[in-house]
């Protein structure tokens, strides 16, 4: 049993040396987005990548386009079906999210981590934001030895969101403009 407790301590010390040591990533996700009851709703997928500090891309691919961009001051969320682009500071749109947790600077400042039991491979470290304000209510973040595997989003309504993560690349150069973002012409903007 001593063992056990080691090995899930030592999942907190995964997260804290990938947010530590990894300053950039890309990888592809499938996101399995599931209700309070646990019924499956949709999946879709695409890719995502960061840098350190503080940048961020998500790009769905199916079944809908949208794009999420994280520049450092802004958050770009551009929905394709619709030709809309929401904008927000990123101060108030990053804060205790997915983003922040991966991508931010303040890991130990603005989550409570604890390590969880290993399943199928994964080590899980539970990550709960600090600031209560959010939508997210936790996070759960998955390693398979020291590359990031999974996420699993729960927000304040009890859908769960879990994204798997494939061809995970770390530590790799990423051009300057993966994380800008230009709103297409006639696209309707929203400032938030």
């Amino acid at each position: 049993m001593l063992f056990a407790g080691a090995a899930q301590a030592d999942a907190v010390d995964t997260l804290r040396e990938f947010v530590r040591d990894v300053k950039s990533a890309r990888a592809q996700f499938t996101q399995t987005v599931s209700s309070p009851d646990g019924a499956k709703k949709k999946t879709s997928s695409g890719s995502f990548a960061f840098q350190r500090p503080d940048r961020f891309r998500f790009s769905y691919d199916k079944p809908y386009q949208q794009l999420i961009v994280g520049d450092g001051a802004k958050v770009w969320l551009f929905d394709a079906d619709l030709n809309q682009v929401s904008v927000r500071p990123a101060e108030k749109a990053v804060s205790g999210t997915p983003a922040a947790l991966l991508a931010g600077a303040g890991l130990e400042r603005d989550f409570t981590l604890k390590a969880q039991p290993a399943a199928d491979g994964i080590e899980w470290v539970l990550a709960t934001p600090k600031a209560a304000e959010g939508t997210v209510k936790q996070l759960r973040v998955g390693f398979k030895g020291r590359e990031l595997a999974a996420l699993e989003i729960t927000d304040s309504f009890g859908q769960r969101s879990l994204l798997q993560f494939s061809a995970v690349q770390q530590g790799v150069a990423l051009p300057a403009d993966t994380f800008r973002f230009e709103p297409p012409k006639g696209a309707e903007l929203m400032q938030q």
